[in-house]
């Protein structure tokens, strides 16, 4: 059985506090929610146990993005991960998703160099967990340099699906879009179609 809690934005954040954890809304929330949550065994990086997984996933996805932003692709990929071998992600870009994730050094550094100089925060919408499967909707608020293009906006609507297989809780799914602002009905007409979207009358 899913349990959900609602966030206020600017309140989702966890953080390390002298060693221990310390959540505001969303660790309050999640602690009555979740009474029969399995704690979260310390990190190869030496993070204190949090007794709320949610809690925990939460504060790890913010700071893997804020790396992902930074180009700093290997500690994104220890944040981010574990990544499962049947992850699914459907990108910003668009297009099919893609399955699997090559955590290969060379592929890192390929990412380091498409993604440069950012910063990141997150906006936490809501948080669905049971004891086997934690799903985080949320904005992520980021600007940065990417593919070369000049410093800009890259928010994102994001979900992202955690999954607990023996005890691990492993990234299973992402799907992001860069739909932060509204779209009137032409441009999102033309944005399913294909269409050009710089040729597009609003009117």
């Amino acid at each position: 059985m899913f349990h959900s809690a609602k966030v206020g934005h600017g309140d989702g954040r966890c953080k390390w506090a002298r060693g221990a954890i310390s959540c505001r809304r969303v660790g309050i929330a999640l602690g009555v929610l979740l009474p029969l949550a399995m704690p979260m065994k310390a990190d190869s990086a030496g993070a204190p146990d949090c007794a709320d997984p949610a809690c925990w996933i939460v504060m790890r996805a913010e700071d893997a993005n804020a790396a992902f932003m930074r180009g700093d692709m290997e500690l994104w990929y220890a944040l981010a991960g574990p990544i499962s071998g049947d992850f699914t992600l459907m990108q910003p870009f668009g297009g099919a998703a893609s399955h699997g994730f090559d955590g290969s050094p060379a592929h890192l550094e390929r990412m380091s160099r498409y993604f440069q100089s950012g910063v990141a925060t997150q906006e936490l919408e809501r948080v669905y967990a049971s004891e086997e499967m934690i799903v985080l909707v949320l904005v992520e608020r980021q600007t940065g340099e990417v593919g070369g293009l000049p410093k800009q906006d890259w928010s994102l609507r994001v979900t992202q699906v955690y999954q607990r297989r023996d005890n691990v809780w492993y990234l299973v799914h992402r799907h992001a879009d860069p739909l932060t602002r509204n779209l009137d009905l032409r441009r999102a007409a033309a944005l399913a179609r294909g269409a050009d979207l710089d040729n597009v009358e609003t009117r």
